[in-house]
């Protein structure tokens, strides 16, 4: 073939340490901004991006020449970085070592938005906890319980 062509989905779940609530309403909107600019300067779409206290949603169109793992590095150092030097959380914030990522086809992007779209009215009925519980085993993905998040 003379060119590469991808559709690669990806939904990218990860919380602050200790899966603490750290993230305030008042500063998603710039850390929203931040990511989505971390994401766009490695040549990758955001489709939709949504954080609560504890935890922050991703979901992108992959640039094949970049990997997942390299991706999220990238967004946790840059961001915890902004965050610090910009005094919008405490100088002791960091990122959960770990993260989930989960890919979608096409025909499944309209659900997948709309679920990050509505984080809140999900944590009214469940907490981050089960929820990612739930993506583990929707996905058939193998652990253990004691070690899903750092403490």
């Amino acid at each position: 073939m003379a060119n590469t062509y991808t559709q690669l989905f990806v939904h990218i779940i990860f919380s602050p340490k200790g899966r603490k609530n750290v993230i305030p309403p008042q500063i998603k909107e710039n850390i929203h901004k931040y990511i989505t600019g971390i994401i766009q300067k490695r040549k990758n779409k955001l489709i939709a991006i949504n954080s609560m206290p504890d935890h922050i949603h991703i979901f992108a169109g992959l640039n094949p020449e970049q990997s997942v793992s390299n991706l999220v590095r990238d967004i946790k150092r840059a961001s915890t970085e902004y965050l610090k030097s910009n005094n919008l959380l405490s100088s002791n914030f960091y990122w959960q070592s770990g993260y989930g990522a989960f890919t979608y086809s096409l025909s499944q992007i309209d659900n997948v938005i709309n679920y990050i779209n509505n984080q809140e009215i999900h944590y009214k009925k469940k907490s981050f906890y089960e929820e990612y519980l739930e993506f583990l085993e929707k996905f058939k993905i193998q652990f253990d319980k004691k070690y899903v998040f750092d403490v």
